[in-house]
This record gives structure tokens, sequence and C-alpha cells, in this order.
């Protein structure tokens, strides 16, 4: 990944901003300018809660290149509370993960690029912490 790539995704991978149609009311993530629910013009951006559940998940053994030292780890559909579905690593684990469990979004370090190269940031997801 280029860094002006990296850059002008910034928003959308550490605070999961997307949009919200004016026209009506679909959450969009990631950013689209069309709503797909309705096709208007759909530039209002949104931040989402970074709040939702898991609605499926599998456990990556065999990693893709960039991603070998993180496996195993759990791949896992969100749906996020606002009602988009985003595929996001599943971190701090610290017993089994359910469907349905409740999750909330981190920023972590996603990979290298390169031995030498620009550290990647995004979200990830970890069990919701419970608020006492």
């Amino acid at each position: 990944m280029q860094i002006s790539q990296n850059w002008r995704m910034k928003a959308q991978r550490y605070a999961l901003v997307g949009e919200k149609c004016p026209n009506c009311a679909h959450y969009i993530f990631p950013p689209r300018d069309v709503c797909p629910a309705c096709e208007a013009e759909a530039k209002t951006l949104f931040q989402f809660s970074g709040k939702g559940e898991v609605y499926s998940f599998t456990t990556i053994t065999d990693a893709p290149a960039g991603f070998e030292e993180q496996a195993p780890y759990v791949l896992a559909i969100i749906k996020l509370d606002e009602g988009p579905m985003v595929t996001a690593q599943i971190t701090d684990l610290e017993g089994d993960i359910e469907i349905g469990m409740r999750v909330e979004m981190v920023t972590r370090k996603l990979r290298t690029e390169g031995a030498q190269g620009m550290i990647v940031y995004g979200y990830k997801f970890r069990p919701e912490l419970q608020k006492h």
C-alpha cells in the first residue's frame, strides 16, 4: 500500500468513519458516495460507534503474505450496531469466540510494509469491555 492511499483511508481505518445517506438514512461502510439502498448521492460523513456483534467467524491458520506472524488468528464478520457489516480480525480473546458476542473496535497494528517499511494501523475488534 502506498503512503498516499493509507493517508486517504485514515478516518475509515482508525475511526470507522463511513457515510449516512441524507435521502433514506441508510448507514454506509466503507464510504461509497452513492447509497446502495436508494442510489442517491451519499457524502454525509458518519462516525460509527465501533460497537457490534460477531455475525460469523473463522480461524486463519495459513495466513496470507504479510500476516504470517499473526497466525493463527480469528477473522470475523461484525454486524455494527448501526447495521453495516465489516470484516475484521478479533484480538484480545481470553476464551472462546461465539456468534452474537458483543465486540468493540480498537486501533491496532495491521502489518509492516517490508522489514523497515511503514507500519500500517487499522481497526480490529475485541470482546466488549464490561462497564462497572
